[in-house]
């Protein structure tokens, strides 16, 4: 059979007509390869994967619709415009006019993003399920150091770390933090906000090194998207608590680099200040409302600029009117999560050593309800206040102790956090090994799940405090099943495989009661070595049983429809390979024990 070919000229249809690949997506929007990338970026285009390759596997391919998109884009004539500028740069300086081309680096046109954020962030709630990556990006860029080669500006860096920490101050302000956890790559955090859960990494605060191998300008790309889109995320929080944006700071604060305190400190007396003076403005509105009734009319144009004048007054100042000083979030609107945060570390003073890590504590713990200082100038109080309670420290050498205050490890901080109790200090005291830091990512009521003893003690402690009363381990559970005990830990495998025994012969010998008694309703003599058949039958019974529940299963599958039989098999592969993660944790915890026992 003779092939069929398309005619030359013919309209393209399948996978030809509605996919393109890179290069003739370049062709199309006649630009670069590092502008494609981004334009592509900033507006959220990304590479398709159709059914057919039509061009080969080794070719990135993009939907028409997509690269129509981007042919519209008002930032690709910015680009070219900023290109025509830099060539007429590069001429002033080829001829020697240095104040022509200065002149020109200040005109040159700047792209603004403000508008792809409106676009591709319609809705408020839309940004703030999008800002995983666009924190971890800015904490990240917040740490690194400026280089020109690496184009980092010193600028950008700022800019940086004064929106991480605004963000911070304002989740601390409102206590909407969850969970923290300290790893090897950094410290996680989680915060959950109008029903959205935010989870963001934040490098450690030791000097950070770039590496060549990692592509700096694709993320500085990505910056400059989630710079402005933090800033109005900023902004727009700020406004809800009736904050003025941006914050105005301390500057001697800020020049001890104690921004984020600074900034609590804004936060929480603006907050208060605009409370208690809510009734002030109520007051002095009334009273220029009798006042403009006493004065005579006046021309019109005045009474507009008056009017003009008034609601340019920031919201947190103390002569605003009333109508524009919004009410904070009284207790009466804060969830359940808000108040039990908002209450953990109340009515406790912590104090910070130096080497423990500033600032992520000066976040963590007001966002919980403490009060700390730390080592060193612009601290609220000094490391002799008889009225702390608890001092962060993390070497076991100490000049001095007060006895009136209790000495733990930074751990125990967010384990206390994590757990949402107030855990016990004397595991996390100095010089002690803490116990193991638990993920609170990680799901332990899970089936089959591997759940550690410190998760079992804190589950208790937990118990204690909300005055609750546990069962003992195997008490009040279904003990006719082995298989649920071994999921839930409370009896390893040999247990359940002697516990499965029992079961077995527990109902033979229930059988065998059960025939003994009919025999004797018949009139059958009951001999001993009919016993001993009856016996025998019975255990020949108990492996058909299994037998018959084996081939029960079998049968099953084989009505199924073959999705669900594949279903069904992928669960069993999941939960076999669960089990044995489990087992194999079980089994390197009982070989790290027996080490340590021939040690001691």
């Amino acid at each position: 059979m003779v092939k069929h070919y398309r005619p030359p000229g013919k309209k393209k249809e399948g996978n030809a007509a509605k996919f393109v690949t890179r290069s003739q997506a370049l062709k199309q929007l006649q630009i670069s390869l590092p502008l494609f990338r981004k334009l592509c970026i900033l507006k959220g285009v990304t590479p398709r994967e159709p059914k057919k390759k039509f061009k080969g596997t080794h070719q990135t391919y993009y939907h028409v619709k997509d690269i129509a998109f981007l042919h519209h884009e008002p930032l690709v004539e910015i680009h070219r415009a900023i290109r025509v500028h830099e060539r007429k740069i590069k001429k002033a300086e080829a001829k020697k006019n240095q104040e022509r081309a200065n002149r020109l680096r200040e005109k040159t046109p700047k792209p603004k993003i403000d508008r792809i954020i409106r676009q591709r962030y319609p809705r408020f709630v839309d940004a703030l399920g999008e800002l995983d990556d666009c924190l971890t990006m800015v904490h990240l860029f917040a740490a690194l150091p400026a280089s020109e080669s690496k184009k980092i500006e010193v600028e950008r860096v700022h800019r940086c770390r004064r929106l991480a920490h605004e963000w911070q101050a304002f989740i601390s302000r409102t206590h909407k933090l969850r969970k923290t956890f300290v790893s090897v790559k950094g410290i996680y955090y989680q915060a959950e906000f109008e029903g959205q859960t935010i989870t963001w990494l934040t490098p450690h605060s030791l000097q950070q090194v770039v590496s060549d191998d990692v592509d700096i300008t694709t993320m500085l790309n990505f910056l400059q998207l989630y710079e402005p889109l933090l800033g109005f995320v900023n902004f727009r929080l700020y406004h809800s608590i009736n904050l003025k944006y941006p914050p105005i700071l301390d500057p001697r604060l800020e020049a001890l680099a104690a921004d984020l305190y600074a900034l609590s400190r804004y936060v929480s007396a603006n907050t208060r200040s605009s409370v208690v003076n809510s009734e002030a403005s109520q007051a002095e509105s009334e009273q220029m409302d009798t006042k403009k009734k006493e004065v005579e009319t006046g021309n019109e144009k005045s009474e507009l600029r008056l009017a003009q004048l008034q609601h340019q007054l920031p919201s947190n100042e103390p002569g605003a009117l009333m109508h524009l000083v919004e009410e904070v979030t009284g207790e009466d609107e804060e969830d359940q999560d808000t108040k039990e945060c908002k209450k953990l570390f109340k009515n406790m003073k912590f104090f910070l050593s130096r080497e423990v890590p500033r600032e992520s504590l000066l976040f963590v713990i007001p966002a919980f309800g403490g009060i700390l200082s730390w080592e060193g100038e612009g601290a609220p109080f000094g490391e002799s206040d008889q009225s702390i309670s608890h001092q962060i420290v993390d070497r076991e050498s100490q000049g001095h102790r007060f006895l009136s205050r209790e000495y733990v490890q930074p751990q125990w901080v967010y384990d206390c956090v994590n757990a949402r109790i107030i855990l016990p200090t004397e595991n996390y005291l100095v010089g002690r090994i803490p116990p193991p830091h638990l993920s609170p990512f990680i799901d332990y009521d899970e089936e089959g799940a591997y759940i550690p003893d410190y998760a079992k003690t804190i589950k208790h402690l937990q118990a204690a405090a909300r005055k609750e009363v546990l069962p003992l381990p195997g008490v009040g559970k279904d003990l006719e099943d082995p298989q649920n005990l071994l999921v839930e830990g409370i009896i390893d495998q040999a247990e359940a495989n002697d516990a499965a025994q029992r079961k077995q012969k527990m109902m033979i010998l229930e059988q065998q009661y059960h025939d003994d008694l009919r025999k004797e309703l018949q009139g059958v003599t009951y001999t001993s070595a009919g016993s001993k058949e009856t016996s025998t039958g019975e255990v020949e019974t108990g492996e058909s049983t299994t037998n018959v529940q084996e081939n029960d299963d079998d049968m099953g599958k084989l009505m199924m429809s073959r999705k669900k039989r594949k279903l069904l098999e992928a669960m069993q592969i999941s939960n076999k390979r669960k089990q044995a993660q489990t087992d194999l944790i079980k089994q390197r915890k009982k070989k790290i024990e027996e080490a340590q026992s021939q040690r001691s």
